[in-house]
């Protein structure tokens, strides 16, 4: 090999080995294009996911809801509400209907705002003696047979009045909160819609029995004494008037409205309104109405209401409540009947498909 013929060689290898070996430090780019991404299916779109929006109700829902309200005898109000996703669901929801004892909510709220005021304290001690009895249900009266009159506190009073029902235990923070006109205002002032509270205990069920009232009434089965003397034609003229117009009434969509505000603070200071959701939860009356068919894991708060009966026709049969899934997902609930033949399981039966309905469906 001649010597230029070795320096041409040399020359060609040194431009080759340049044009290939990259620049120290730069990334290699490569120029080839990428490799397609295979697609999931041959054309075909996404499949579709079954979980329905919170946002909107479920038609199954809705369905077995009206199934349930359509084949129920007598008068029925049921109203549903979600709390978290805004949407409604009811029958005869804008019809007024007996409250009975769920009116109990609306003097624990009037009392609240006035503790929340500083008007009030939960501390304030109450006096109840024989003139401060009522009828029906009313442990408290044992208490004051024995002791002759006891004091018991506004904390007290309230869960006796919610968590038990005590009727005694209520018309004692009605006093205290101001009386009826002070709830009536309670109700007025923060919109909560068709929603009455009556003149008490006491005006009221006598006046629903037929009966003026008198103390003598509230002393051991007097008032049912009295009540069974009176002719029928009287009972059911005046349980016929109370019906037609209840003095006390309210409509479904209303209550669950408000047990939305409710659990959204809107109605009470932050202190009150875990005081009183802690105390509905605590609810003993009416464990095989609603609660029976909430789901397990979920938490439920409520109040009952429970009628005056005359021959097979039961009225204000009730319950109300907040049903909390695992997720917080909240629903209100309202399952209002006005008068009925139904037996009381066949009620309670109505009330749990209604709660069990919503946590399936929920689940979906």
């Amino acid at each position: 090999m001649t010597f230029v013929r070795f320096i041409i060689i040399l020359f060609c290898v040194s431009i080759a080995t340049g044009c290939v070996a990259p620049s120290q430090g730069r990334p290699v780019v490569s120029n080839e294009p990428r490799e397609p991404q295979r697609p999931r299916y041959d054309n075909a779109p996404p499949a579709k996911v079954n979980t329905p929006s919170r946002n909107r109700v479920d038609p199954a829902l809705e369905r077995e809801i009206a199934d349930l309200w359509r084949s129920f005898p007598g008068k029925t109000g049921i109203a549903i509400k979600s709390i978290n996703g805004g949407w409604s669901i009811g029958h005869r929801a804008d019809e007024n209907f007996p409250q009975q004892s769920v009116s109990k909510l609306w003097v624990a709220m009037a009392l609240l705002e006035k503790v929340d005021q500083g008007r009030v304290s939960l501390s304030d001690s109450i006096q109840i003696g024989p003139d401060d009895l009522t009828l029906f249900y009313q442990p408290m009266a044992a208490e004051v047979k024995r002791n002759g009159s006891v004091i018991k506190s506004v904390y007290t009073l309230l869960e006796r009045a919610l968590a038990y029902s005590d009727n005694t235990a209520n018309d004692a923070l009605l006093r205290h909160a101001g009386g009826p006109d002070a709830v009536n205002d309670f109700i007025r002032r923060q919109g909560l819609g068709k929603i009455k509270f009556g003149p008490g205990e006491r005006l009221m069920q006598s006046q629903i029995a037929g009966l003026k009232w008198n103390q003598n009434l509230s002393q051991g089965r007097k008032f049912y004494t009295a009540r069974a003397n009176l002719p029928i034609e009287t009972r059911r003229k005046a349980l016929a008037n109370y019906l037609a117009d209840p003095i006390d009434g309210a409509s479904p969509g209303a209550i669950v409205g408000a047990l939305d505000q409710l659990a959204r603070g809107e109605l009470l200071s932050p202190n009150s309104t875990q005081l009183l959701q802690s105390i509905l939860k605590r609810t003993r009356s009416g464990p095989n109405r609603l609660k029976a068919g909430v789901p397990a894991g979920w938490e439920f708060l409520h109040k009952t209401g429970t009628g005056q009966v005359l021959g097979a026709v039961s009225t204000g049969y009730n319950d109300v409540g907040i049903m909390t899934a695992p997720d917080g997902s909240r629903y209100a609930v309202a399952v209002m009947l006005g008068d009925t033949t139904a037996s009381i399981p066949e009620r309670m039966r109505l009330m749990q498909s209604v709660t069990r309905a919503i946590g399936r469906y929920h689940r979906r």
